[in-house]
C-alpha cells in the first residue's frame, strides 16, 4: 500500500515537504510508517517522544494499523500563548 503522510510546522522543514507517499506493507502500523521516514529523514527521530499523530481527522497510537485511503499526521507538540 502507498501511505499518505502529512507533516505539520517544523517537521514539514526538516523533510523539506508537507506531504510524502510512503510504499507500506499491508497491515503497517503508525510505528511502521514513522521508521520509514525516519529512514529517509533522520532529523525527524529527535521529535519521536513529542509527536502527536492522527488517522484522518482522530488521534491515534503508534500501534493503530493504516488503512487504505488513510491520511496520517504527524504533528509537533502544540504550543499556546
Amino acid at each position: 500500500m502507498i501511505a499518505k503522510i502529512e507533516l505539520y510546522s517544523a517537521l514539514r522543514d526538516l523533510a523539506g515537504a508537507g506531504e510524502i507517499e510512503l510504499p507500506l506493507a499491508d497491515g503497517a502500523t503508525v510505528q511502521d510508517a514513522l521508521d520509514a521516514l525516519y529512514k529517509k529523514f533522520p532529523a525527524l527521530a529527535e521529535w519521536d517522544k513529542q509527536l502527536l499523530l492522527a488517522a484522518d481527522l482522530d488521534y491515534v497510537e503508534r500501534s493503530h494499523v493504516i488503512q487504505s485511503g488513510e491520511i496520517i499526521s504527524i504533528m509537533p507538540p502544540v504550543q499556546g500563548g
